[in-house]
């Protein structure tokens, strides 16, 4: 590939930065109507007094310690605003633990009104059951402080990934435990219903000290030890007077539908109850505040909504700004510096350089090409909106790909092809008029597959270009060997 004339690099540089800028003003003008309007989408902190204020609450939990902190701070505070935006008449409770950082919990408390009650850990008698991915569970006991909240005649005890549609206040009419079964032999403690009382609290302490039977080791297996015939109890039906019921109860499914369900048709029915409450409880890199889950599961579009009515994004505007800056930069260095500056590193003697050499220079350029469609997915912030996301990351791995371009002198467009067929798959998940979600799944399919000979052939042909590069222009110079002009260096 060779250098375009000093003419057009200056064109291309200046483009380059136009368009930069925009970006990084049109960003900054969103940041500022956010601020300004931020008065819509923040819940007034409650009003001075003591708790409780109502007789119910919906209650989440919170603990430190894991890589993902920062995003269920984040999804907590969604999730509770929601539920103050559809009308819940119930206190927001949550359950933190001691080491949560304090400026979370003021914001939690003075910003979105919620009752913070502080708690030490739970000691998880289980853990060594425990493997891998799920030890992030060891302390999701701490659910079982939810029965020390006697202040309330009924607690909704839910997770951070639930997206609530509808109001659901009707569920504290249940009676003592209520749950949903998701799994066809066990409840999902996603979200349950309980009467809180310190005599089952001290209860099931004793059970943890004796080591009562636990399938996970987590509080799903705890729970489900603790109500062993949930399964066998009648389904729960609000009655119309208002009145509480006794005794367990299984919950219709409307209340916990899971995620996967919505693909099979794109669209939500489930006949039994109402259609009330969405939950994420596999692929836990695939929660709906991840950037990257929409458009690959489209209901992630769904949380980022409440989001931005509820929150905003301007906890991560600085970050989106340095990075539009940065790839900037790197592009238009990249296309305007000087042509030997690529040829430093090269080296004008004869002989040819052994088949090992030439291995890892071929190597070298593909594992560039990997990091420079890696790294832009890894230093964007996981919450932002999938909007932002997928806008940088797409910029930021064009800006790394006219690096490794120039770098190893390769066809601008071999390099970019994956840019673009990531693109095309972009809008084949985005499209939004599939009559269901097998036929969405066949088109991905099928775009896969007609765009698999066009990333080949980027392939070879970066490969082609790398041996002509090598036959003629074999690397690494010795120290203070003086260059030698080639035919084939003139031609740049």
């Amino acid at each position: 590939m060779g250098w375009w004339p000093p003419a057009a690099w200056r064109r291309w540089g200046v483009v380059v930065v136009v368009v930069a800028a925009l970006m990084a003003v049109s960003a900054t003008a969103a940041v500022e109507e956010e601020l300004g309007g931020r008065e819509r989408g923040v819940v007034a902190a409650a009003a001075q007094g003591r708790w409780p204020r109502h007789r119910h609450a919906y209650a989440a939990m919170m603990y430190m310690g894991t890589p993902r902190d920062y995003e269920f701070y984040v999804a907590v505070r969604v999730m509770m605003r929601s539920l103050a935006r559809i009308g819940a008449d119930a206190d927001r409770v949550l359950i933190a633990s001691a080491d949560v950082p304090a400026d979370w919990v003021r914001a939690m408390r003075e910003e979105d009104g919620m009752r913070v009650v502080l708690v030490e850990n739970m000691k998880n008698p289980y853990e060594s059951n425990l493997g891998g991915i799920n030890k992030r569970f060891k302390l999701t006991l701490n659910k079982l402080y939810a029965w020390t909240l006697v202040d309330y005649e009924r607690v909704v005890m839910i997770d951070s990934d639930n997206i609530f549609l509808q109001k659901t206040d009707e569920l504290f009419q249940c009676g003592q435990f209520c749950a949903v079964f998701i799994n066809p032999c066990y409840f999902h403690t996603g979200l349950f219903v309980l009467q809180p009382s310190m005599d089952v609290f001290k209860g099931m302490l004793h059970d943890l000290e004796i080591g009562r039977a636990n399938s996970d080791g987590a509080d799903q297996g705890f729970l489900v030890g603790c109500y062993p015939d949930l399964l066998d109890r009648p389904m729960f039906h609000p009655p119309e007077n208002g009145s509480k019921l006794n005794g367990t109860y299984r919950l219709p499914l409307g209340y916990q539908m899971d995620a996967s369900y919505y693909y099979l048709k794109l669209h939500w029915h489930v006949p039994c109850g109402p259609n009330s409450v969405i939950t994420f409880p596999s692929a836990p890199w695939f929660k709906p505040w991840y950037w990257w889950s929409w458009p690959i599961l489209p209901l992630g579009l769904s949380w980022h909504k409440q989001r931005w009515d509820d929150l905003g994004y301007a906890a991560e505007m600085p970050v989106i700004l340095m990075e539009i800056l940065m790839y900037a930069v790197i592009i238009t260095i990249t296309r305007l510096a000087k042509p030997g500056m690529t040829k430093l590193c090269y080296n004008r003697r004869p002989e040819k350089q052994n088949a090992m050499v030439q291995g890892l220079i071929k190597m070298s350029a593909i594992v560039a090409m990997l990091i420079a469609y890696a790294i832009p997915f890894f230093i964007i912030p996981r919450t932002v909106h999938p909007f932002m996301g997928w806008s940088m990351y797409l910029f930021g791995a064009l800006a790394l790909g006219v690096l490794v371009s120039n770098a190893f002198l390769l066809p601008l467009l071999a390099v970019l092809t994956p840019w673009l067929a990531i693109i095309g798959m972009f809008f084949v998940m985005a499209f939004p008029w599939y009559h269901g979600g097998i036929v969405r799944v066949l088109a991905i399919f099928g775009y896969a597959f007609c765009s698999a000979p066009f990333l080949w052939a980027s392939l070879v042909r970066v490969m082609d270009s790398l041996q002509t590069m090598l036959e003629r222009e074999p690397f690494f110079p010795r120290l203070g060997e003086p260059a030698q002009e080639t035919e084939f260096s003139k031609l740049f």
